[in-house]
């Protein structure tokens, strides 16, 4: 149908063009740019429409990407700080446990070294009670030599009494 009248407007020009008649050039001349522009209409509409409905659609393409892009990315940050809060509360976890593990292995080596140093106090407690025990044996040996090397007619109490001031002291 349209192109029924597009023929018809065409047609029409033709026959509305005159050469001669100058009082009505006027209405010739719009009516051959009506049908010009119809014509035109008729020819680019189509074409310009789809273009601008393709852009359109390209665009809002492009922004719903976009869109996508940014909750994806706005996803991936929420993942992210999720992970980060985690991260931090493991460390102050592990924190903790090292400080309970410390506090523990630090109690352990008090309770070793105590019980090394009561062993220590303990051994030289018994070192030096050997040592006073070999000293008097010593001593009585040296006393026992001395007066038996004495004639057996001076041994008496007050010589024994002079051996022993004089180890003694």
């Amino acid at each position: 149908m349209k192109k029924i009248v597009v023929l018809s407007l065409m047609l029409s020009s033709f026959a509305f063009a005159s050469g001669g008649n100058a009082e009505t050039d006027i209405v010739q001349r719009t009516v051959n740019f009506l049908l010009f522009a119809g014509l035109v209409w008729y020819l680019v509409a189509e074409p310009v429409k789809s273009y601008f409905a393709g852009r359109t659609n390209a665009i809002a393409d492009q922004l719903k990407k976009a869109e996508e892009k940014l909750n994806e990315s706005m996803a991936l940050k929420k993942e992210a700080l999720n992970k980060i809060s985690e991260a931090e509360k493991f460390a102050e976890e592990l924190v903790e446990a090292s400080k309970r593990e410390n506090k523990i292995l630090n109690d352990g080596i008090m309770a070793q070294c105590n019980a090394d140093l009561e062993n220590m106090v303990k051994q030289q407690a018994v070192l030096v009670e050997f040592e006073e025990r070999k000293m008097v044996r010593s001593v009585v040996e040296e006393v026992l030599n001395e007066v038996l090397s004495q004639s057996a007619d001076s041994f008496d109490k007050e010589a024994m009494a002079n051996i022993i001031l004089k180890k003694v002291a």
